[in-house]
């Protein structure tokens, strides 16, 4: 197994995990707040998407995903953030009233991912794509923290789904 298969399977362990969510993912429990957290089950799902489609796009060269969801999902222009920064109001405000959009979104953007893992080698890996930061991000380590963020997002929003009755 070389690098690039890893990163392809590492990369459909998020979206595995939630799709297995899909039962519970009621508009009450998407929209729900555990323990008075401002991110919902909703909110963590749209911003792993989000994440994964705002740092892929310009590291392939393409455009976002979220274009084609937009309208759907219907959130307004906090919908076009990735939710970075988002005060407490705005956390709040992003409501989903039906999950399977949400879904197809979290899914595209993975899909968007593999596809751009189809395109590289091992070698690509090392490639120098951020030198704003020290030491200067290679594509390999971006790679690896965007998938990380999901997998970790993806899993708090399955705690919190699997803590509804």
């Amino acid at each position: 197994m070389n690098g690039i298969d890893v990163l392809r399977d590492l990369a459909t362990r998020p979206r595995d995990a939630l799709l297995v969510l899909r039962a519970k993912l009621t508009d009450e429990v998407l929209n729900s707040h555990p323990a008075g957290h401002d991110n919902s089950p909703a909110w963590l799902i749209w911003h792993a998407g989000r994440e994964i489609d705002a740092q892929l796009a310009p590291l392939a060269g393409t455009d976002e995903v979220w274009a084609r969801f937009r309208e759907q999902l219907a959130l307004g222009e906090l919908g076009d953030t990735s939710g970075y920064g988002h005060t407490a109001e705005q956390a709040r405000s992003i409501v989903v009233h039906d999950a399977a959009p949400l879904l197809d979104y979290f899914v595209a953007t993975t899909d968007a991912l593999l596809a751009y893992l189809g395109t590289l080698g091992d070698a690509d890996l090392d490639d120098v794509i951020d030198t704003n930061w020290t030491p200067p991000v290679t594509r390999g380590a971006r790679l690896v923290s965007i998938i990380d963020d999901a997998a970790q997002h993806i899993g708090q929003a399955a705690y919190a789904v699997g803590g509804q009755s």
